[in-house]
């Protein structure tokens, strides 16, 4: 029985789509407003308002959880971004941390009193190449 087991799999082995929620969820929490296909823009409010309540609650278990589910790591540099940050550019090595700045201090202050349903979705005109329906998702 799959009670309980709600998840648009959309098409994707599950590594992938969990690679693919965690771009998303960076890309939300960094612009605010994204534009996507309907579906991955509804399994992304699930993540999204599951990663806001996170950072509301704002320990430190909370943070480690969040970067992890962000796919951000600390410890190791990828070998592209060691030769940056051997040149001195740490753009790309600081992004990551950028977004879970702004999750857990501007974000977090934004919906500390509200209770739940943080994002949006408007829907917009479908694709041109393939007419797959769009909308924007965006934070409230």
């Amino acid at each position: 029985m799959r009670h309980r087991k709600h998840t648009f799999k959309i098409g994707r082995t599950p590594a992938h789509r969990r690679a693919m929620i965690a771009n998303l969820l960076k890309a939300l929490f960094e612009y605010e407003k994204i534009e996507t296909t309907t579906t991955k823009a509804k399994e992304l409010r699930r993540h999204a308002e599951k990663m806001i309540t996170l950072a509301k609650n704002g320990t430190l278990a909370s943070r480690r959880r969040a970067s992890s589910l962000l796919h951000i790591r600390y410890n190791r540099l990828t070998p592209k971004e060691a030769k940056q940050a051997k040149k001195g550019d740490l753009s790309a090595y600081n992004q990551d941390r950028k977004t879970i700045k702004k999750l857990f201090s501007e974000i977090k202050e934004r919906f500390d009193k509200r209770p739940g349903g943080y994002t949006r979705i408007i829907k917009i005109a479908p694709r041109v190449g393939d007419n797959a329906p769009k909308c924007i998702i965006e934070l409230v």
